[in-house]
């Protein structure tokens, strides 16, 4: 789906926000707050960017793109080599983030860029009038994104904790303090953040029913003990070395297999695979510890095999 960039705004030093339409001015497809869209950059790179914008909105959506140091070469590509006016291939709303059918209550935490989809929950809750509150932790106040519209449209519900400020810190213990099945916790941002949230909450008493959480990338996992293993296709004769050095991804495409590729990291479940035999060593964070005890299927962008073969389906 081609959409054109209508305007970009400079939220801070090193974030900015596209508003996108339609390239036929027609209506966007719809989506749900904390909803994500592939975005498909000139350099080849696919990215996932989560909506910002209120889900009632139809004529728009809006992602917010941090310009990360550590870039693998999607935001920079963005950041750099776009501009307003120009064309952008980019796939439907995918939703991996719901806001929980029982919330009643809501608390919502964001780290850094991690504001985009809680922004477009907040939206929602506002919308749907269910009580909620919104902590939003940076290191500095000039690193606030979309500072307008949460001063705007949620000034009851917003709490800023800034690093440097003292003064701003977080009582987590005060804020947890309520646990109800009706009440319900969304956190987004960098993995040892979202962390320390979801530890709070567990050890406030909240269930993992009550928590829900958004990764944007994952943890880097030590490669350095990997072995080598073997994928055999159903419906095949063929056996795939995977070496230690390369992904399942990387040996499936590289002996003529298609497999659906994405974010690369086993965040966003694009390429999850049927696994008919064999143990998977699972390293997404897409699954479930449920969804990953079944062993039934496995992300083959990242996870590996405790077993020595695997056998798969990728029909």
């Amino acid at each position: 789906m081609d959409v054109i960039i209508n305007r970009i705004h400079q939220l801070t030093s090193n974030i900015r926000a596209f508003e996108l339409i339609s390239a036929n001015h027609t209506a966007l497809p719809v989506f749900e707050a904390g909803a994500h869209i592939d975005v498909h950059l000139k350099n080849g790179l696919i990215r996932q960017y989560s909506l910002s914008n209120c889900c009632s909105e139809k004529h728009r959506y809006v992602i917010g793109v941090l310009h990360d140091v550590n870039s693998r070469g999607g935001s920079r590509c963005i950041h750099t080599e776009y501009r307003e006016g120009d064309r952008l291939s980019i796939g439907e709303p995918r939703n991996l983030f719901k806001i929980h059918p029982e919330t009643q209550q809501a608390v919502l935490f964001a780290g850094g860029i991690g504001i985009t989809p809680i922004l477009s929950m907040a939206y929602r809750l506002k919308y749907q009038k269910i009580p909620f509150e919104l902590h939003y932790f940076v290191r500095r106040h000039e690193m606030i994104a979309f500072f307008g519209n949460l001063t705007e449209h949620f000034l009851n519900q917003i709490h800023f904790h800034i690093q440097d400020q003292p003064e701003t810190q977080c009582n987590m213990q005060d804020v947890l303090k309520e646990v109800s099945t009706q009440r319900h916790l969304y956190v987004c941002g960098p993995t040892g953040f979202m962390q320390f949230v979801m530890d709070s909450a567990e050890q406030a008493g909240w269930t993992s029913e009550q928590l829900h959480q958004e990764h944007f990338v994952a943890q880097q996992l030590d490669q350095s003990e990997n072995e080598a293993f073997t994928i055999e296709v159903l419906g095949s004769d063929r056996k795939i070395e995977v070496h230690p050095h390369q992904t399942a991804t990387q040996a499936l495409l590289e002996n003529g297999f298609e497999v659906p590729i994405s974010c690369e990291q086993g965040v966003c479940g694009t390429c999850i695979t049927r696994v008919v035999a064999g143990t998977p060593d699972h390293r997404d964070v897409f699954m479930t510890d449920d969804e990953h005890s079944l062993n039934n299927q496995f992300t083959p962008c990242c996870s590996r095999a405790k077993s020595k073969t695997l056998v798969i389906d990728l029909a």
